[in-house]
């Protein structure tokens, strides 16, 4: 019985840490995303990368957090993961690791050229990663074949299938509204007009597909299933759509921050919705529902997740802390001297 409970525990903390990792650095992919579109000139190019600036790496502590705790609490699925979505995860990571590459080098030559080139390589970074994780949380939730020893049946082309890329189109669109929420918050001018228009423009699309790839939910996999189990959890889809239904009132009121927080309980409900759906599983077999992935048959020894949620309790809270200070700190409108700023040439 106690291990049960850490099992749960570990599987709700699991789900809090994705979510939490596609609410803060869903806006700067978004960013990323945006970037080429709404851009027309240097200055607004810096302003964006001004906008992330002080966010962004510390973001995607949440991606390695939320990693790590797949490893440490549920290692058989971890191994799973790894193995079977190897190119796709790699592909991840190595879009991660040329995005911040391209967000550190650009303004070191005074190159127009170099400059498109770092540009390019940032929207890229940005672009790849929103669609693999939409892609993969599609799959997830669809299911993945994998036999009764874990071993995945298929490759990267079997992720591709209408569910999973309406899974990847679902995400971008609902970082680039993020994305476009958060910079007009923090932008001035012309860029900001444009940031608001185009969000008002992506949330359309954003809402189509959303519901679409919700109601496609319902033939395609089993997420629904829990809720009419127990109904208490349709909190979860409710808070999306509460959060949908605020962007254009907000956006309308020019409200740029509470746009973007109520983005962001889109995208918490969106997640929670899909975490609440799959429990207890963690990987679906697509193959064969016995051969799943769970938090009962991959989870750690009960001694194991005792220590980690000790931990978790402890720094967590921390980590949680100097977010919200650097938040707190950073989260103002910029003016044109930081815009002007930039590191010195080497």
């Amino acid at each position: 019985m106690e291990h049960n409970v850490f099992q749960i525990i570990w599987f709700v903390l699991w789900g809090v840490l994705w979510a939490v990792y596609f609410v803060l650095d869903g806006f700067d992919l978004g960013a990323g995303i945006l970037l080429p579109c709404v851009a027309k000139n240097e200055t607004e190019r810096r302003s964006i990368y001004q906008a992330i600036g002080p966010f962004w790496d510390g973001n995607e502590v949440w991606l390695i957090t939320a990693g790590g705790a797949t490893f440490a609490a549920f290692p058989k699925t971890y191994a799973v993961m790894f193995s079977g979505l190897y190119t796709a995860l790699y592909l991840l990571l190595f879009a991660l690791i040329i995005r911040g590459v391209a967000i550190e080098f650009r303004g070191k030559v005074e190159s127009l050229s170099w400059r498109k080139f770092w540009d390019f390589l940032f929207w890229i970074g940005s672009l790849v990663p929103a669609l693999i994780l939409g892609v993969a949380f599609a799959n997830i939730f669809k299911g993945i074949p994998i036999d009764e020893n874990g071993l995945f049946k298929g490759s990267l082309l079997t992720l591709l299938n209408p569910y999973g890329l309406l899974g990847g189109v679902v995400f971008i669109l609902a970082f680039a509204v993020h994305g476009a929420t958060w910079l007009a918050f923090r932008t001035n001018g012309d860029l900001r007009v444009r940031l608001l228009r185009d969000a008002k423009i992506l949330w359309v699309f954003e809402l189509i597909v959303a519901v679409a790839f919700m109601l496609l939910s319902l033939k395609l996999t089993n997420l629904w299933g829990n809720y009419l189990k127990a109904p208490v959890l349709f909190v979860f889809p409710l808070l999306a759509v509460v959060g949908l239904m605020l962007i254009p009132i907000f956006l309308n009121r020019e409200a740029m921050l509470q746009a973007f927080l109520a983005s962001g309980l889109a995208i918490l409900g969106f997640t929670a919705w899909g975490v609440g759906g799959l429990f207890p599983n963690l990987f679906p077999s697509s193959l064969n529902p016995e051969w799943s992935l769970t938090i009962f048959n991959s989870s750690s020894s009960p001694l194991t997740l005792k220590i980690m949620t000790v931990v978790a309790l402890i720094f967590v809270p921390i980590v949680l802390a100097y977010t919200f200070w650097t938040y707190r700190t950073f989260s103002y409108r910029l003016t044109e001297k930081e815009v002007a700023y930039e590191e010195p040439h080497y």
